[in-house]
């Protein structure tokens, strides 16, 4: 079963309250829904996330629906179903998602509505669901994922059966109000199946990996990376006598049991809090931080043969193997500017570290994951070098970091990009145009350089359309107008105060955006 089951005494669905439930959709605010969770059974699941998933000094971080991450760990599966229980706008919302992202599959969806919440009947439709999609031929496993309503709602999917039919079901929560970012939820579906998995290892033989055991020591990489990276880093750890293991999130379900039976693990990205806690159940010590730059690779190959017990020799013949490359790669690829960084991946501060290292003049680095121990390494380097670290930041730090150090190249989530962009400022989209690039070892040394300086000497192309266009356009000029627009001052005033009340609303939980 999934990491957060509650204990098998209290496996008994709870009634809900009719009146609550009934009153419940996606515009409830996230206290309520999480006072609601919590009276409909769902207390150690809110406490575990709560400690998993800390919020930060402010109430949530500004990410699309977390259960989009999640979702996108299952889809990208090989034999893997997915069943989604939801308001039907969140799973429209995050089907479309996923297929735009490169979905190629179904994703199974049980319907709800009041009465079948108050009575129960969405758990008996999700469980015939499962086993009407439990088919071995066609399935390893199915993930069955409950989003903010039913979660509220108590709905018990711990209460479904371990297996049917031979295929694996595996049930989770991902609520809004309790998983901050998509990054997390990642981690909150990679632990379930950890979690699984090692149960099964130890229950007798399992399925050997696709491409068969591999015989040296292997290291585990946690986190999402650029595909080349892997391999880079297998070639980094080939001089230690070890090798490169599977990535998790992984992409099948045999992968799993090779992830666990491992040397060591590597936190490439540091916030998979509950998948540590897998790979520490199962005896495997957890290493930080991530080969970029040359400080940072040559800290991490120390840290990863310590980690294995690898003799000092070896250990210092891989980081004398590659050191001289990252240095003559950073040397011959350099970063002219000031810069800075924010993203929702949870791989904004080893990007930093390679920037930095780069040359460039990096002021701030935002990210929207918390704070964990396999990134503390990574943010006292970074503010050594006088670089300000916010965890858990919001697009308002974001914005007011680019306004305070006016860079010249702005790294960013869509919103920060934009604004960025509004000031003539050139800008970077961080997941798309910077974090799927390699980054490790030599390849990543020179691979940030040639993007980040194009876009830093595109300014003065900036530069020129705002001056042809001026304030056309902007504000309340924007659209197309036949006539002369005329300001309204007393609109103005009266649709800014009604913009506040709004946003107070939002601030003191009574209701929450999509």
């Amino acid at each position: 079963m999934d990491d957060f089951s509650l204990p098998r005494d209290d496996l008994a669905p709870t009634p809900a309250d009719s009146a609550a439930v009934e009153g419940m959709s996606c515009a409830s605010g996230a206290e309520k829904m999480k006072a609601q969770a919590m009276a409909s059974g769902k207390s150690e699941l809110m406490q575990r996330l709560e400690a998993d998933y800390p919020k930060g000094p402010h109430d949530q971080p500004q990410s699309m629906c977390p259960a989009f991450g999640s979702l996108r760990v299952g889809l990208r599966m090989r034999r893997v179903g997915t069943i989604l229980s939801g308001s039907a706008c969140c799973v429209y919302g995050l089907t479309f998602t996923s297929h735009f992202y490169g979905a190629k599959r179904s994703v199974g969806y049980v319907p709800f509505n009041s009465e079948s919440l108050v009575t129960g009947k969405l758990y008996e439709d999700i469980r015939d669901a499962v086993h009407e999609m439990a088919d071995p031929a066609a399935y390893d496993a199915i993930v069955v994922t409950s989003l903010c309503v039913p979660t509220a709602s108590g709905v018990p999917l711990q209460m479904l059966p371990s297996e049917i039919n031979g295929v694996r079901i595996v049930g989770i929560d991902v609520p809004g109000f309790g998983v901050p970012t998509h990054a997390e939820a990642k981690d909150v579906l990679s632990s379930a199946m950890l979690t699984y998995a090692h149960g099964e290892a130890e229950s007798g033989p399992v399925q050997a990996p696709r491409g068969g055991i591999e015989g040296r020591p292997s290291v585990t990489l946690l986190g999402e990376m650029f595909p080349a990276d892997p391999m880079m880093i297998a070639a980094m750890l080939e001089p230690m006598g070890l090798a490169a293991g599977p990535v998790v999130p992984v992409r099948e379900w045999r992968e799993l049991y090779a992830a666990l039976d491992c040397a060591a693990v590597a936190a490439i990205h540091p916030f998979y809090t509950a998948s540590v806690r897998a790979f520490r159940a199962a005896g495997r010590k957890v290493i930080g931080s991530a080969p970029v730059g040359f400080e940072g690779t040559d800290a991490w190959l120390q840290a990863i043969g310590d980690g294995c017990n690898v003799p000092q020799g070896q250990i210092d013949a891989a980081r004398n193997a590659f050191g001289g490359a990252i240095r003559g790669a950073l040397s011959e690829n350099r970063i002219n500017g000031r810069i800075t960084l924010s993203g929702y991946e949870g791989s904004e501060l080893i990007v930093a570290r390679l920037l930095v290292e780069s040359g460039a003049d990096l002021r701030y680095v935002g990210t929207a994951c918390p704070k964990t121990e396999f990134s503390a390494l990574d943010a006292e380097w970074l503010e050594a070098h006088g670089v300000h670290v916010r965890y858990r930041a919001s697009l308002e730090h974001d914005l007011a970091a680019m306004a305070e150090f006016s860079p010249d190249l702005a790294i960013g989530t869509t919103p920060v990009v934009q604004k960025a962009k509004e000031n003539g400022t050139p800008a970077l989209y961080f997941t798309n145009l910077i974090s799927a690039r390699p980054l490790m070892g030599p390849a990543g040394a020179g691979s940030l350089a040639a993007v980040v300086n194009a876009a830093i000497a595109n300014k003065p192309r900036f530069d020129r359309m705002r001056e042809f266009f001026g304030e056309v356009g902007k504000g309340d000029n924007a659209g197309v107008w036949e006539d002369t627009p005329v300001h309204h001052p007393a609109f103005r005033k009266k649709f800014a105060a009604k913009a506040a009340a709004s946003k107070n609303a939002v601030d003191s939980g009574e209701a929450i955006g999509s």
